[in-house]
């Protein structure tokens, strides 16, 4: 069957035949999406579910023209989370970069796949490039550090407690089936829920994953830590890591990195430190140093979609030692042209096709700079002081404790524990109806209201505005 000539005008034709159509084409879809983001704060940051009736999702027989897929685009606008309101504080949801909108097009555009070499020549030289600079910028050792990017934090989590438990273990080969002994991870209650799932994936077990209380400042407890280390020991159990969390989800806190680096290695356990979140503190030598001690993790996982403002996704998973992590997770795959200069990159990840994560990423960092990421970051923790600053003289309002980080988590003070959940739900609810989005975790048992400071785009004004609600909403409630 001859394929007709509007399907082919679905593609970009290599000789510039209809070039004028794809422009065209192209043209119209970037004016709808440039409109939605640039009227941002017309739109809620948060709409109101609605289930939509099947038939909006059902595959047509016949391809639909540009203005019936232009409409089902606007349902999709009027429907879908909005970040990009100025006003949207709840979740660790960055605005991405123009370049990194950029990047995913034009990754999207060459198609390689960071599956190898042969398949993407210069993608996974900038790849391997780009993570040697970031090991150095999270000062592991240049000799033998190494990494690889990945599509999302918990993909990270999962690759580097395979390898933790392939080296403590020696299972790579023989799987878990012959042994005798029990393993175990080791994790603090902030922690985020990827590494349980991970535990579950590795086949270690969620039961298996023991959690180190909190302190104030809701940091991994050292004494309970070593405690517990010392129990599984004496059980004969296995430990295979330590997760340290540098900026957890809930209260964006940063555990005590230097006295976990040196439990672990008094016990011989490996480190990973997750640093999602906080590891963009790098970028910043006045908030630097809250990172000391993850220098000596095993480890590392960040994600620059959060807040180096990358578009989903893009996550790196960076290794101490990286010959180890080579030999203690990589599979060959007879059907890639075998390399010498740069290793196959699917061979050593999860995912065995990839897309090029590491486009948009480097796009970002061309075009922002280390100054640039500095003045963002710190605009977040202008902010946080702001906030902080202003809610000291709000006696009803509380925080779970002083951030370290963008991330605030704060509540209604109410003596009946009841009482305080239906109000800071409310609470939540009210300030939605007012245009500012902040999200409700529940922590320890207890409904907390929490923001994160990221977008460039919100300001002062807008953190005053949110106290004088919270002030209006408790003098309505007192009365």
């Amino acid at each position: 069957m001859k394929i007709e000539e509007h399907i082919k005008n679905l593609f970009i034709a290599p000789d510039k035949s209809n070039l004028n159509i794809i422009e065209e084409t192209i043209a119209l879809f970037v004016t709808q999406m440039l409109d939605y983001l640039s009227n941002a704060n017309s739109s809620a940051p948060l709409p109101l579910f609605r289930k939509l009736p099947s038939e909006e999702f059902s595959i047509p027989a016949q391809g639909m023209d540009i203005s019936a897929i232009q409409s089902k685009l606007n349902t999709l606008y009027q429907n879908s989370m909005n970040p990009a309101n100025s006003r949207y504080l709840g979740h660790m949801d960055s605005i991405p970069t123009v370049y990194s909108i950029l990047g995913e097009m034009i990754a999207s555009a060459i198609n390689n796949n960071m599956l190898s070499l042969e398949m993407s020549p210069y993608l996974t030289q900038l790849e391997h490039h780009l993570i040697q600079q970031f090991t150095q910028l999270f000062e592991l050792s240049p000799e033998t550090s190494g990494g690889i990017i990945v599509s999302g934090g918990s993909l990270a989590n999962l690759q580097a407690l395979v390898v933790a438990r392939n080296q403590a273990l020696n299972v790579k080969d023989t799987g878990l089936c012959f042994n005798a002994q029990i393993p175990v991870i080791f994790t603090s209650e902030a922690s985020h829920a990827s590494v349980v799932k991970s535990a579950m994936i590795m086949g270690i077990g969620i039961n298996n994953v023991t959690k180190i209380k909190c302190n104030h400042k809701y940091q991994m407890d050292l004494e309970d830590l070593q405690d517990k280390i010392k129990f599984h020991l004496a059980k004969g159990h296995v430990p295979i890591a330590i997760v340290a969390t540098a900026g957890t989800t809930v209260t964006g806190s940063i555990d005590s990195l230097p006295e976990i680096a040196e439990i672990a290695q008094k016990n011989q356990i490996w480190l990973h430190v997750d640093a999602i979140y906080g590891g963009a503190l790098i970028f910043l030598p006045e908030h630097k140093q809250r990172l000391k001690g993850i220098e000596f993790a095993d480890s590392i996982s960040f994600n620059p979609q959060k807040w180096l403002y990358v578009a989903k996704t893009c996550s790196m998973l960076l290794f101490k030692n990286y010959p180890a992590m080579v030999d203690n997770f990589r599979i060959s795959a007879p059907y890639m042209k075998e390399q010498t200069d740069f290793i196959n990159l699917g061979e050593i990840t999860i995912q065995g096709s990839r897309n090029a994560e590491v486009l948009k990423l480097w796009l970002s960092l061309l075009s922002i700079g280390t100054d640039g990421y500095r003045q963002l970051i710190n605009h977040g923790y202008n902010l946080s002081h702001k906030f902080t600053r202003l809610v000291a003289k709000l006696a009803f309002i509380e925080l779970i404790t002083e951030p370290e980080t963008n991330v605030i988590c704060f509540r209604i003070k109410a003596e009946d524990t009841n009482q305080q959940e239906q109000l800071n739900i409310a609470l939540q609810e009210y300030l939605l109806k007012h245009g500012v989005f902040v999200s409700v975790p529940r922590f320890n048992g207890q409904i907390w209201l929490r923001m994160v400071l990221l977008n460039p785009f919100t300001d002062e004004n807008i953190i005053e505005e949110l106290c004088r609600y919270l002030q209006t909403f408790y003098d309505e409630c007192d009365t």
